[in-house]
């Protein structure tokens, strides 16, 4: 489990196609702290850790995940949100992240307001039912709250802190975002199904 709380920003340093995709990633964790089998975070999808080096560590990638998520497109050099797994006693400064992405969202516009920026963004079709005004996902791994709500098109505002703290700084429009639902969504959603069969 995550919170959506970026606690590091990594770099894909090497792509390498086996039996799975294997990335590794830059890092300024403490890789001494890391054990092997570790779950992180990276761009909001719960990889786990199957090397580690001083300042990287490596995942592979399954077929499925590349094909519901856009790490298929990643490239070396491409920065990365990554946070570590929750741990007991730790703050829950963001909501509850599982890394378990349900679809990828389309940026269709980036809008400067003040020091802030306004991201517009469109959700599939089969998700934008669980997205609220008010309520919160998480886009490559970052909680987030959202502003308004338009159809499968959705706003969020980025503040100074974290358009530094994070990879949202680099939006453009067309980027193809990993996207988690609220889980409190889900089941809210899935309660009235339920109730209306």
């Amino acid at each position: 489990m995550f919170t959506g709380i970026i606690t590091d920003i990594g770099e894909v340093l090497d792509l390498t196609q086996e039996g799975d995709l294997r990335v590794r990633l830059r890092t300024g964790y403490d890789t001494r702290n890391i054990d092997m089998g570790a779950s992180i975070a990276s761009d909001g999808v719960c990889l786990t850790v199957v090397d580690l080096g001083p300042d990287w560590y490596e995942v592979q990638v399954s077929a499925e995940t590349v094909d519901k998520t856009n790490l298929g497109a990643w490239a070396v050099g491409k920065r990365v949100n990554l946070e570590r797994a929750l741990r007991v006693g730790d703050e829950l400064g963001g909501h509850i992240v599982s890394g378990h992405v349900d679809g990828v969202a389309v940026v269709v516009s980036v809008t400067d307001e003040g020091d802030s920026t306004r991201v517009v963004l469109r959700a599939p079709e089969d998700l934008a039912r669980f997205i609220a005004p008010k309520g919160s996902v998480a886009l490559n791994g970052t909680s987030l709250t959202v502003n308004e709500v338009d159809g499968s098109e959705f706003g969020i505002n980025f503040i100074p802190h974290t358009k530094i703290a994070t990879t949202w700084g680099d939006v453009a429009v067309g980027d193809r975002v990993n996207l988690e639902i609220d889980t409190l969504a889900r089941y809210v959603a899935r309660l009235g199904d339920m109730q209306g069969a």
